[in-house]
């Protein structure tokens, strides 16, 4: 395929990285030092232009485009790039926006703007917020074959009951497998004697049931359902959407906007959320409104560092889990390490939503786990795959290293995979994989 990456900043450098293996891909930025990062740091050839522009489109190959892309920081920009690729050929057409309401417009209108597909970065970047503080202690979460199976990532440090343990001994719950350890930069497909240390991320496969009671088993934060309190920490789009979407979850949650016509509008528009209006960064507004009770915040201001502050204040009056936005890719390990629990990075959500349309053309769902180290896919099985009407253990032996069967779902029930399970036609398997052996194994499923 020969696809088009319209703006080279990090959602379309993180897109690039993600194709450039499989795909030929031609970057264009109007930035000439972003243009000089990308030449040397992917294989993908770089163009310096406007992508609004029809010669600059041309010269980077559109009548032979199969996908363009368009991942400006500027959502009318990137809806015009979409109309002008479609004005010279038709390839498929994605756009990044900010903006819900561009969305809202775009599902409402079928052709709207030349777009084949959206991506809303606030609306996602909520959505994953919500999806994060439902499992407590995961900084990844995912849901597969109809929400019948969970993915989780833990993180597993010094104090974690399942810190020197064996695998086997750590495998505790019925409808479980460690489908994998993150350990520095290395992927481990662990078997029964291997030992999980400090450091490691574990990821798990199994049913909601059984990823939800590992998960307590590894923490005392609290899950949604057990929540008593969640405060929402800025009235920005992305924290607007968060506490909408925790209303639709049946939750009360507190959201704190320091301007007094926004904070309005948002008690207009939020009837289930007690809105606050206050400085957020005031620890004495937050002791009278008795924020150190809360069991989850979740900090969404338009500024990282006011986002690390207001995540340490909390963590200070004694909150047990906090989560929060920052925008600098490259700053969320920092601030995971110094006080934020889990850090959001927008940019790199988005990137991953494309990524992943871009790959589910051959999978029923895609995950993408540390910057595309492994990927989470899920497949129905069909006649020409490896599984179709074989013993696991079998096929198997057919698949390279790096390969695990986390979970299949065969009519609406889960199945734990063991050795002498047979896959069946139609069955959805749930599959980890090292990303080293991604083209092996999707071709031969």
């Amino acid at each position: 395929m020969r696809a088009l990456v319209i703006g080279a900043g990090e959602v379309g450098s993180n897109i690039a990285a993600s194709l450039d293996d499989e795909h030929h891909v031609v970057v264009v930025d109007t930035n000439a030092d972003r243009i000089d990062d990308i030449t040397y740091s992917h294989d993908v050839l770089a163009i310096q232009g406007d992508g609004t522009s029809i010669g600059t489109l041309r010269d980077a190959g559109i009548e032979n485009a199969d996908l363009v892309i368009a991942s400006t920081d500027v959502d009318e920009t990137n809806i015009v790039i979409c109309g002008a690729a479609k004005a010279v050929s038709d390839p498929f057409t994605i756009a990044r926006v900010r903006k819900p309401n561009l969305l809202r417009t775009w599902e409402q209108s079928e052709g709207a703007f030349g777009v084949d597909f959206m991506v809303c970065t606030d609306l996602q970047t909520a959505e994953t917020i919500v999806r994060i503080a439902g499992l407590p202690g995961a900084h990844d979460v995912e849901t597969f074959a109809d929400g019948l199976v969970r993915m989780a990532e833990f993180e597993v440090g010094a104090d974690s009951p399942i810190a020197g343990e064996t695998v086997s001994e750590a495998d505790r719950f019925e409808s479980l497998t460690f489908a994998a350890l993150l350990r520095d930069d290395d992927v481990i497909v662990p078997r029964g004697d291997t030992v999980i240390n400090d450091g490691d991320a574990a990821v798990v496969i199994g049913s909601r049931e059984s990823v939800r009671a590992f998960a307590s088993s590894l923490t005392p934060e609290p899950t949604l359902e057990d929540a008593n309190e969640i405060v929402v920490v800025g009235g920005t789009e992305i924290g607007y959407q968060t506490a909408r979407l925790f209303e639709a979850d049946g939750l009360e949650p507190r959201l704190v906007e320091r301007d007094p016509a926004r904070a309005r509008d948002l008690a207009e528009r939020l009837p289930g959320t007690l809105v606050l209006q206050s400085d957020a960064t005031d620890i004495d507004f937050l002791v009278r409104e008795h924020v150190d009770e809360s069991d989850i915040v979740v900090a969404t201001l338009e500024s990282d560092e006011k986002n690390l502050l207001v995540s340490l204040l909390a963590k200070r009056l004694g909150v047990q889990r906090t989560i929060g936005i920052v925008e600098s890719g490259e700053y969320v390990d920092l601030f995971e390490t110094v006080g934020i629990d889990v850090g959001v990075n927008p940019r790199l959500v988005t990137s991953e939503e494309i990524t992943r349309f871009t790959r589910e053309q051959r999978t029923e769902n895609v995950a993408m786990l540390e910057s595309d180290r492994a990927e989470v896919l899920e497949i129905e099985v069909e006649a020409d795959s490896v599984l179709f009407e074989t013993r696991i253990q079998d096929a198997m032996g057919e698949l390279p290293d790096g390969v695990v069967i986390g979970a299949i779902s065969r009519d609406g029930e889960l199945i734990t995979p063991r050795g002498e399970t047979v896959v069946r036609g139609g069955d959805h398997v749930v599959l980890f994989v090292d990303t080293a052996v991604l083209d092996a194994v999707t071709s031969a499923m």
